[in-house]
């Protein structure tokens, strides 16, 4: 059978940077640090650069697979991803010289709620990424973690009317009845105001140190939640929401202030060679969402 790319040169002469495939999906078994193996259903996409200008383009079978063979017969690991960008190039000798594969998918954990302790599915959007070249390997790591930020304007704003409606009913008496200011709070005309909050979106991509040999997925899903202190809850009972009022009450955040505590946060581990940073509150006063983005700061590193 006639095999275009080895029998016939390019019409246009050049080399070029990325030739391969987008959105391929396929079940992939994905291993975590200090996590069990887990299927996932991954899209993924698959590159080699092109340094002969003559050829006609690259064999795109031939990383498909090379794909199939890590579905079928491995998990996706630290040293089953480098050995499969080392597979991409040896597969296209004399055609590329760097390689590129991206994972993305779902991971699901059980997470506890906060005082009940009941237990309930969260899945976590996850990105891997491996780029090789000449013996360096680029390893990245992404995810997208949920929670919630209360406005500290609208907080301020709300206590405000609260003392105002408190100076409307009690006055300025210094003999006032404890037991009645009680009871008064807990009703509507107590708490006059709310503060606003929303389901906010922290997006983290880190580049993992030549140390890593392990994908940390949770350990940097659990470094946003514990910064930020007000992940999203999947089984609640009515103490689980009133400790999540209480969380959000004590925590209350700007998007500036949410960039700042992870910025904080992932600047204290080592694993992370760099970092970038982009939190989305999706406003719930605003038809605009409040977003802030960061990094590292490292030169040649991730930029804003």
């Amino acid at each position: 059978m006639p095999d275009i790319a080895n029998q016939t040169k390019a019409q246009t002469e050049g080399t070029l940077d990325w030739v391969g495939m987008s959105n391929i999906e396929m079940p992939v078994v994905v291993g975590a640090a200090n996590e069990p193996e887990r299927p996932v259903s991954a899209r993924v996409e698959a590159f080699v650069n092109l340094t002969d200008p003559k050829a006609k383009g690259i064999h795109m079978s031939r990383l498909y697979l090379l794909l199939e063979d890590l579905s079928n017969n491995n998990a996706l690991n630290y040293s089953t991803l480098k050995t499969l960008l080392n597979d991409f190039i040896s597969s296209h000798d004399g055609l590329a010289n760097q390689a590129f594969v991206q994972f993305a998918f779902d991971y699901h954990l059980r997470r506890k709620s906060l005082i009940s302790k009941k237990q309930g599915w969260k899945a976590y959007p996850v990105v891997i990424t491996g780029r090789y070249n000449q013996g360096n390997l680029d390893l990245q790591l992404a995810v997208e973690v949920p929670y919630s930020s209360t406005c500290p304007c609208s907080a301020a704003l709300a206590r405000q009317l609260i003392q105002d409606a408190f100076a409307e009913q009690f006055g300025t008496d210094e003999e006032v009845d404890a037991e009645l200011v009680h009871r008064w709070l807990g009703t509507t005309q107590g708490i006059v105001a709310t503060p606003h909050s929303q389901r906010s979106i922290a997006e983290v991509k880190v580049k993992l140190s030549e140390q890593t040999t392990e994908f940390p997925v949770v350990e940097l899903i659990d470094a946003i939640e514990d910064a930020l202190q007000t992940p999203v809850q999947a089984a609640v009972k009515r103490e689980d929401e009133q400790e999540f009022a209480r969380l959000n009450g004590q925590n209350l955040m700007f998007c500036e202030d949410a960039a700042r505590k992870l910025q904080h946060a992932l600047n204290q581990e080592s694993q992370y060679a760099d970092f970038w940073i982009r939190v989305n509150h999706y406003e719930s006063l605003h038809a605009h969402d409040a977003v802030s983005i960061t990094t590292k700061g490292i030169t040649g590193g991730f930029s804003a």
